[in-house]
């Protein structure tokens, strides 16, 4: 039998259009009933830390809204990389989000020349949760009572202390080079798996600094175990209202918060997306939330939905710069 090719044509043309039709149904389908399952939140650093704190608070309140499974799962290590590429590469179906923040969706991009994901390219911001001042603190026993007197007791002692972060390229890490750079300063980086780790050194009189998260060492500055100098925010934090600001020193400029969001990886069905921004916005509103977050030290960080893609560009051509400037590099 003769085969007839425009025939033939004809009905592999419409084959090709009824799959497409059927992959568009079955998409709109699962959207439809999203979340049908538990949704992971992948925490791209280790347990303990600020970043882990927000990611639980948004898992519990998500459960809530979604009456669905909400977890966090920590995938820490290279900083923040193993984590983050990891939700970059993920099936874009809704069901695994990225906790990300300055440290992974900006300070990456500007330490690494061949990074493996692009934050503006490969992720959707999802939601803007909230925003903290940082925090440069000592160990107790450091004989300076404020920042000057901090600045002038490295200066005469170049490359004889240390400052800790929870890993090469996290944001403890960058910043804190920035800002010593900055004022002229020599220091020993020393990175630990985590934040929890450095401060146990820096309460044992072994580890001289660190500049981190207000929602992480809040608590030990309250408590007198270590002594906070300056903080990196605009104000003056209300929940240390007695530590200056750095740029009340006089001494540099450096204003800047650490900030955190929720992210699907590019290509998450636009129904997906729009349900996750509800969601977000509702936990946004929510009171034992805010609540939750000023206790931490922070402020809700409320971004319109139609603005937090422009919002991640600024913060990247804000930081890479100024990043790019202090001449730190991861690779």
């Amino acid at each position: 039998m003769k085969r007839n090719p425009k025939k033939n044509l004809i009905l592999n043309t419409l084959a090709m259009f009824l799959m497409v039709g059927l992959g568009a149904s079955y998409a709109h389908a699962q959207s439809a009933d999203y979340p049908s399952r538990a949704v992971k939140i992948i925490v791209p650093i280790a347990p303990g830390g600020g970043t882990d704190i927000i990611g639980r608070k948004v898992a519990q309140k998500l459960g809530e809204i979604f009456h669905q499974s909400a977890f966090v799962e920590n995938k820490a290590g290279a900083g923040s990389l193993i984590g983050t590429d990891f939700v970059a590469k993920s099936t874009p179906d809704g069901y695994t989000l990225l906790v990300g923040g300055l440290f992974n969706m900006v300070m990456n991009k500007a330490l690494m020349k061949n990074l493996s994901y692009d934050p503006a390219k490969d992720f959707i911001p999802v939601g803007y949760v909230s925003s903290y001042p940082f925090v440069l603190s000592v160990r107790p026993d450091l004989p300076v009572k404020d920042f000057p007197e901090f600045v002038k007791y490295v200066k005469e002692r170049p490359g004889q202390l240390s400052y800790g972060s929870a890993g090469i390229g996290t944001l403890q890490h960058v910043w804190a080079h920035v800002l010593t750079n900055n004022l002229g300063l020599d220091l020993v980086h020393v990175p630990f798996k985590g934040a929890p780790p450095a401060y146990q050194e820096m309460m044992a009189g072994r580890l001289d600094m660190i500049f981190d998260n207000i929602s992480a060492c809040k608590a030990y500055v309250q408590a007198g175990k270590l002594k906070g100098l300056a903080t990196s925010g605009e104000n003056r934090s209300v929940f240390l209202p007695e530590i200056p600001t750095i740029n009340e020193s006089n001494l540099t400029k450096f204003n800047g918060e650490s900030w955190f969001g929720i992210f699907a990886p590019a290509g998450t069905p636009a129904p997906v997306i729009a349900k996750l921004r509800d969601a977000m916005a509702q936990i946004n509103k929510d009171p034992e939330f805010i609540a939750q977050v000023e206790k931490d030290g922070g402020r809700v960080l409320n971004i319109a939905q139609n603005e937090q893609d422009k919002f991640l560009l600024s913060q990247i051509n804000l930081w890479v710069p100024s990043v790019n400037k202090s001449k730190l590099k991861l690779d």
